[in-house]
């Protein structure tokens, strides 16, 4: 068999939904231009990593990996190195970026990835080219920034303010994704609820979810993230309504406090939060909530996380994204005390979580012997990897392929992160 003999690339891909679907269209955009994906890092042509620095410990990490490819860059000087998303943030020129790594060749904004296409040298056609199937599961960037600055979020200044993609755009995207075979499609953005109020005609999401939801192909679709203070009426609307639109709604509290909400510049109150819910809950029966939550917020007193952890009690979410607070240089919330003990933070993140686990596991043994709608992704060890609508995963055995197919699958057994059961007849 003759050597493929394509020019290869290796993306590196931390943080949010947001760099991995970047990752995945530059990954599509390089094959189609003649190259092929490479498993190994340190024998890629063209090396690029989307980093992540919501965090300081993800900025560390990004900087840490950063530094390690020094010497990759000594060994094979011809090989070209990017990096791009919120490490580089919308200034590039500003940072001091490229006198720190001078063995970097481009240095990219987050979601920038044409401008690395358009510096790569053009190739031959070949007829090793070839793009690889497109996953079933897509995510699809619809506005970028943020426009909130919540005291403890890097975001607007790494990613800029709010702006939105033309609908026209999107309904493109879409469009071209479910024909090469993506059956759901989850529209992103930092705060989606804000969709469209730059543009012209100020186009909503709900209005957004009605047209891309026909589109021909597409059996599912979601979006992320909310904030609770913009979630509109005519939103939750379209989520009931609408029959190809999930029952599943990311909506972030970080804390039941008011008095941490306030410091957290979040513009809620816990108590507006659960009428929020209730709701969603009496237009949308049997939705899944998803919820974010910051633990050890300067200043927040093991009272206040107990409000918090009431919150969490009272609505049952079907998933808790838990972090313990740490100062991120360059927010409001950095030039405030970090005085709650790292491990009392540890022990009100293992609270949440058991909560969570406790909950998760009532929830889904309640669910045994039931049949539920499962849109397959992938083989995982033999068994077919799946999610409900309320993106529960499920795992089931079968003779055939099952990407891609929608398929009632009767619960057999319930665990509090997974379900397993089998075609139901």
């Amino acid at each position: 068999m003759a050597r493929d003999s394509r020019p290869t690339f290796f993306i590196w891909t931390v943080g949010c939904q947001m760099n991995v679907g970047d990752s995945r269209r530059l990954a599509e955009s390089l094959e189609a231009r003649g190259y092929r994906a490479s498993d190994r890092l340190d024998s890629a042509d063209l090396l690029v990593l989307n980093t992540c620095v919501v965090r300081q410990s993800a900025e560390e990490r990004v900087l840490g990996r950063l530094s390690s490819l020094k010497s990759f860059k000594e060994r094979r000087p011809e090989a070209l190195l990017a990096v791009m998303g919120c490490l580089v943030g919308i200034e590039p020129e500003a940072s001091d970026l490229a006198t720190r790594f001078p063995y970097v060749d481009h240095w990219l904004p987050p979601s920038a990835y044409e401008a690395l296409l358009a510096r790569l040298p053009e190739l031959p056609m070949s007829s090793e080219a070839a793009v690889g199937p497109s996953p079933v599961s897509r995510y699809v960037t619809i506005m970028r920034g943020c426009n909130n600055f919540c005291s403890y979020c890097i975001v607007p200044y790494r990613r800029g303010l709010e702006h939105s993609r033309p609908p026209e755009e999107v309904l493109e995207e879409c469009a071209e994704l479910a024909a090469l075979g993506a059956r759901e499609i989850t529209l992103l953005g930092q705060n989606v609820d804000s969709y469209g109020q730059d543009l012209p005609g100020r186009p909503t999401l709900a209005e957004l979810l009605h047209r891309v939801h026909e589109i021909p192909g597409l059996l599912r679709l979601r979006f992320l993230t909310n904030h609770p203070k913009d979630m509109s009426p005519d939103l939750i609307e379209a989520v009931a309504s609408l029959p190809r639109v999930c029952e599943h709604i990311e909506l972030p509290l970080q804390s039941g406090s008011d008095e941490i909400l306030r410091r957290m510049n979040r513009h809620y109150t816990a108590e507006q939060y659960l009428r929020l819910v209730e709701r969603v809950r009496r237009s949308i029966p049997g939705v899944a909530l998803a919820t974010d939550i910051i633990v050890g917020f300067p200043g927040e007193t093991r009272a206040q996380f107990e409000e918090t952890y009431a919150v969490l009690e009272t609505v049952g979410f079907s998933a808790i994204h838990v972090a313990c607070y740490s100062p991120r240089q360059g927010t409001a919330a950095a030039r405030l005390p970090d005085d709650v003990p790292a491990e009392e933070k540890e022990a009100r993140r293992a609270m949440v979580e058991e909560l969570l686990e406790r909950q998760s596991a009532e929830a889904n043994a309640a669910l045994l012997g039931q049949s539920l709608e499962v849109l397959f992704e992938e083989e995982v060890r033999g068994k077919w990897r799946g999610r409900t609508r309320g993106n529960a995963l499920v795992f089931c055995a079968a003779e055939g392929p099952l990407a891609g197919r929608l398929i009632d699958v009767r619960i057999t057994w319930a665990g509090p992160w997974s379900m397993q059961g089998e075609p139901a007849r």
